[in-house]
């Protein structure tokens, strides 16, 4: 029997996802013929805000017991729409929307979600393809190269992959003022490493001048921290990383700024006159003073991290404007930006942002921090327009990382490929080419710690700083690491590397996922592998821009596809998610398969605990 109505099937909706704007779409029904409508079934669309559009749809034909009824629409505007289907028997309403999941006749029912994006968008092709690698500034490489004006208040560490100081002092405050002195030239060395890892972009964490080793509270906007190098220095990182393929693209944090700044000058740092100095400060306007001036506001209430009003026209002129900051970095080299906390940018400010950066060059990215469903993310009461073509290009990949990690912990299968479908189904297609999937970043715990050791929740600092994998759980966490880089590296959108996550290194929640980079104590068993993962992405050029189709999905092992919409040329991978052996045979809707990794035999390949293999083949 056929299913009533399924979103992610073409013979039910003929583009699959989200729609370009004024893009024509079908979508057909087949209610079972027993059911008799009064009359044809109805398809409703509507945006928030706009009325709903009724469309009737029209009888296309009786199959299988069943009576298919059609209709074709487009949308003129960008939005998120939703929709659903009604018809009427024997004098009574029916609905047909989402029920728990599944599709059926209820009237309380979830509706159908339609993102409707611009139909001129499309999304940089240099990141398609390819393999991102995130570093944290201090904590990747120390080149050992002597630093000018480094500010003296800092505390330099000299026992590199130490435990990062944590402790509050006697005010409660932690400073985060030690630093390991990773900087711009230890990365520009380590180049070829990265290379050779298939790195194609690196993202890198804040680095201009700041006065705590995150450098997420800015102090000066125009300088790289002097601890981290000169301009130059990133100019230079640039042209060589070039040279190799690599890309860079930057932290742009344009919510706050540092109380300790050239803007605010809270501390009498600078010579500046500073927002906190005086309400004649050029920044005083920036800034939003409840009681000048010891009350103001600030990030998430921290005193340090000061709130600037991001739509604010001198602000926005400092960042967007004609020879801005945006401006400044990219004519540096800078690839595009990735933008701490953009639901608490306002939209004003990211579409500001977007004409800039695209007018310097459509080929530069920019790409957003949000943990939600981006397509229909609200923030402060507002329904966020993020991927509809005039803001990001993409996101940080939350939705992914959630379903991997439970998807290792045991969740059903079908509700992962629910998960990962519902994102490629509401993200327009650019968007999902470039999404930045990733399993461990600076604002989470390390996936290995994760995934092999004791849960962090409920524990304290004191507990989790010193506290490392046994060898039993190393063993294990790094198993289902590689089951999780798998998925990372082969799903739509592009593997996002956290420094470190390759070399086995270990961490809790921040800091203690901030570590150095274990050079001479690497695991190059787990380096290997992640070198393998990238030759096989950068010879098949399906992960650049295929689609996904899940072939087979056990309890123990699923086996997927990423293949050519037109060509049907294919990249089959089968993954075991278990810690024994696991035999699964590969789908028999594919042509000869031309192993890549594993073995096959009559159709069927044995996967080693948390194993995979992957072939090429053609779909049928």
């Amino acid at each position: 029997m056929h299913p009533i109505y399924d979103s992610w099937d073409p013979r039910y909706k003929s583009v699959f996802g989200a729609l370009r704007r004024n893009a024509p779409c079908t979508f057909t029904l087949r209610l079972p013929a027993e059911i008799k409508p009064d009359s044809n079934p109805m398809l409703i669309l509507y945006r928030i805000g706009m009325k709903e559009r009724f469309i009737p749809m029209n009888t296309v034909q009786a199959e299988d017991g069943c009576i298919a009824y059609s209709a074709t629409c487009s949308a003129k505007y960008a939005g998120v729409h939703y929709y659903y289907f009604s018809y009427i028997q024997d004098g009574r309403w029916h609905y047909i929307k989402k029920n728990r999941g599944h599709i059926g006749v209820d009237a309380d029912g979830d509706l159908f979600q339609l993102t409707v994006y611009d139909e001129a968008f499309t999304t940089p092709d240099f990141l398609k393809g390819g393999i991102m690698y995130q570093i944290f500034p201090d904590r990747f490489c120390k080149s050992g190269k002597v630093h000018e004006n480094v500010p003296a208040d800092r505390v330099i560490r000299e026992d590199w992959g130490g435990t990062p100081l944590y402790r509050p002092d006697e005010n409660g405050h932690v400073w985060n003022n030690d630093y390991f002195g990773g900087d711009l030239e230890g990365i520009r060395t380590k180049l070829p490493y990265l290379r050779e890892l298939g790195v194609t972009c690196i993202y890198l964490n804040p680095i201009f001048e700041a006065h705590e080793n995150h450098r997420y509270n800015t102090a000066n906007y125009r300088q790289v921290d002097p601890l981290l190098g000169t301009n130059e220095d990133f100019a230079q990182l640039c042209r060589d990383a070039k040279k190799l393929g690599i890309s860079v693209i930057l932290d742009g944090v344009f919510s706050h700024t540092g109380a300790d700044s050239i803007y605010f000058n809270k501390f009498n740092r600078y010579d500046t006159l500073g927002a906190f100095n005086s309400t004649e400060s050029p920044y005083y306007n920036w800034y939003s003073f409840q009681q000048y001036p010891d009350v103001y506001e600030s990030w998430w209430g921290i005193t340090t991290l000061p709130n600037v009003n991001e739509n604010h026209p001198d602000y926005l002129e400092y960042i967007c404007g004609e020879g801005g900051v945006l401006e400044y970095w990219l004519e540096q080299g800078a690839a595009g930006y990735r933008l701490d906390v953009a639901d608490e940018l306002p939209d004003g400010f990211l579409d500001r942002l977007n004409r800039c950066v695209k007018k310097y060059d459509s080929n530069r990215i920019i790409i957003g921090e949000v943990w939600e469903d981006a397509s229909n993310k609200e923030a402060y009461g507002v329904k966020r327009r993020y991927l509809l073509g005039d803001q990001l290009d993409s996101v940080m990949n939350y939705p992914f990382r959630s379903a991997i990690m439970q998807y290792l912990a045991g969740m059903d299968p079908e509700d992962f490929r629910i998960a990962v479908t519902t994102i490629l189904e509401n993200y327009p297609k650019p968007v999902v080419d470039v999404l930045m999937n990733f399993v461990s970043t600076h604002d989470i715990e390390r996936a290995i710690t994760v995934l092999g050791g004791e849960s962090y929740a409920g524990k304290s600092k004191d507990w989790a700083a010193e506290r490392y994998l046994t060898h039993e759980e190393y063993h294990r966490g790094k198993q289902k690491l590689k089951c999780a880089m798998v998925l990372q590296y082969f799903l739509p959108g592009v593997p996002s590397i956290y420094y470190g996550d390759e070399a086995g290194l270990q961490g809790y929640g921040d800091p203690f996922n901030r570590r150095c980079y274990p050079w001479g104590n690497e695991d190059t068993e787990l380096i290997g592998f992640t070198k393998e993962l990238g030759e096989i992405r950068r010879k098949h050029t399906v992960f650049s821009e295929g689609r996904l189709r899940f072939l087979r999905l056990e309890q123990d092992a699923m086996v997927f596809a990423r293949y050519d919409v037109i060509t049907k040329e294919a990249v089959v991978i089968a993954l075991n998610r278990t810690d024994h052996d696991v035999t699964i045979c590969m789908h028999e809707g594919c042509g000869p398969l031309h192993m890549i990794q594993g073995n096959i035999s009559e159709g069927c390949c044995t996967l080693p605990p948390y194993g995979y293999a992957a072939a090429e083949t053609v779909l049928l």
